[in-house]
């Protein structure tokens, strides 16, 4: 299991490298990918971080295996060389690389676990989902699965698995059910968290190693954050 921080520099925390790979512990507010914000995106960081730290002329290769969203924390992947890229798109897209979330959530499910089926439909103008109980037009097939780690004051921590990914997810699909994670003003939480995050954190990621073949698992520290420390007491 990977907690130790081995790079804080920038406020990049890197959270796992070999010659291959490089994992980060993403901060609310970084994007991973440019965006039309101009923001500089963590790619970028990530980049000038590997052009330092290994004394690199010219461009710095990097490949971004996977996103997530702005106000979202945790686990982000890039590939340090062409030949880990595709091979690690495979495992995301087959699904063999197992990502696990800690969200908080401001009302308590249903059920202390449970699997949610929607179908959910991407509006671009407000860069919004709607989850539905049906199939729509234009619709996609959304499952995740949850259980309650953690009952804290007023509010509740689930851990999510995602059999889909699609757009805002976690998101939307909590929300349908009456359980807004902290923060979300998009999908109904009543009031934004003080850095503008929401509390979604990708929390650990299991893999086998396309080069090396081993499991790899690695787990991103939690925000600095009275409930998320209760998370873990």
């Amino acid at each position: 299991m990977s907690k130790k921080i081995l790079s804080n520099k920038s406020n990049l925390q890197v959270i796992y490298e070999d010659n291959h790979i490089i994992v980060v512990n993403k901060r609310a507010g970084d994007i991973v990918q440019g965006d039309k914000t101009g923001d500089k995106p963590l790619s970028e960081v990530v980049k000038s971080y590997l052009k330092d730290k290994y004394k690199k002329e010219g461009n710095v290769y990097l490949g971004v295996v996977h996103r997530l969203d702005r106000p979202t924390t945790g686990i982000v992947m890039f590939s340090k060389t062409s030949k880990a890229l595709p091979r690690l798109n495979k495992l995301f897209a087959e699904k063999t690389a197992k990502k696990t979330y800690w969200a908080i959530v401001k009302n308590e499910p249903p059920k202390t676990n449970g699997t949610l089926i929607h179908w959910l439909k991407k509006n671009p103008k407000n860069n919004k989902s709607t989850a539905f109980k049906k199939e729509i037009e234009g619709s996609k097939k959304a499952i995740l699965h949850y259980k309650v780690i953690k009952t804290l004051n007023n509010f509740f921590a689930l851990e999510i698995d995602l059999e889909t990914g699609r757009h805002h997810q976690i998101r939307v699909q909590l929300a349908s059910i009456g359980c807004p994670i902290k923060g979300d003003l998009k999908y109904g939480f009543n009031r934004s968290n003080k850095d503008a995050s929401i509390s979604l954190h990708a929390r650990t990621l299991r893999f086998i190693h396309p080069i090396k073949k081993e499991e790899i698992y690695i787990t991103a520290p939690l925000p600095k954050d009275a409930l998320w420390d209760a998370c873990i007491d």
